[in-house]
């Protein structure tokens, strides 16, 4: 039986009595072993979802429920780490706060394959290196359960893959389960197998990544067969002259006289579901039905 990481029913977060909900009516599952692409426009509450499940937050309204503390890693947008220590001295810190946890040689490993002087200041270091000293932190912790609040953000093109690799190595040889925050589609397509999108505060899509993608079919033809969609979920429809082109969650058969299909890529399926807001939602996950947080 798979076991859950993380479980969110109803969950919001609202900043003040009377100001903006950052997160509101969240729903979804996310089973262990997997790396979670958790995606959305800036200001989607990405960030707000990722506190809340590191436990630096609690929410105004439902519940997350995650492993123990003791098992998470958790590395945020900005690195927060001690300027004045050493890079060694942040590692023998990680090893005093993690006792029976921690693993010094993934830890070093990290560190020495970004070529880092163990004498040098944090506050001396590039972007770069402080990512590659906090995922270091992150990573010789062993978490059940790691939280990446955009990463990558700082680093080269060569480093990103880099990392990347290394972080991915990890998942696997260890059964880590991943969420991670990121903008670029392409590094998340190929290292991801499951998906979180939110916009506005909301889950719009959840679920195995293969899955979602697999329940929707990008439709190609002519403008004056619209109507003929209206049996499917429609989630977009863009027209150019007399050419319709239109992603949908199929109910039922597709005429293959009259629309071209293929399944979508993960950019395509993604900005078609941030330029239409009002699609509804949908999860391959019990906590979430389709349009309808459970």
């Amino acid at each position: 039986m798979t076991h859950t990481v993380i479980e969110a029913d109803g969950l919001g977060l609202r900043y003040g009595r009377r100001g903006k909900w950052a997160l509101q009516d969240c729903s979804f599952r996310l089973p262990e072993g997997r790396v979670c692409a958790l995606v959305g426009p800036n200001g989607a509450g990405k960030s707000t979802l990722l506190t809340i499940a590191a436990g630096l937050v609690s929410p105004t309204e439902g519940h997350l429920r995650s492993v123990p503390r003791e098992e998470l890693a958790y590395v945020a947008q900005d690195k927060p780490l001690y300027p004045q220590l050493t890079v060694g001295d942040t590692l023998r810190m990680g090893a005093e706060l993690n006792p029976g946890r921690w693993d010094a040689n993934r830890a070093e490993q990290i560190v020495e394959a970004g070529d880092l002087d163990p004498h040098a200041k944090v506050r001396t270091l590039s972007g770069g290196q402080r990512t590659r000293v906090a995922l270091a932190l992150a990573l010789g912790k062993r978490p059940s359960l790691l939280l990446l609040d955009e990463p990558m953000a700082d680093l080269d093109p060569l480093a990103r893959h880099r990392l990347m690799g290394t972080l991915m190595a990890d998942a696997a040889e260890n059964g880590t389960s991943v969420v991670m925050s990121s903008h670029i589609l392409t590094e998340l397509e190929g290292a991801c197998d499951h998906l979180l999108l939110v916009d506005g505060g909301r889950v719009r899509l959840a679920g195995p990544l293969d899955e979602i993608v697999a329940a929707h079919l990008l439709l190609t033809g002519p403008a004056a067969a619209r109507d003929s969609l209206d049996v499917h979920t429609l989630v977009e429809a863009r027209t150019t002259g007399r050419q319709l082109t239109a992603l949908v969650r199929p109910r039922g058969p597709v005429d293959s006289g009259t629309w071209e299909t293929t399944h979508p890529s993960l950019e395509e399926l993604l900005l078609a579901h941030l330029r239409a807001p009002e699609a509804p939602a949908f999860a391959v996950d019990a906590a979430v039905t389709e349009g309808v947080p459970a």
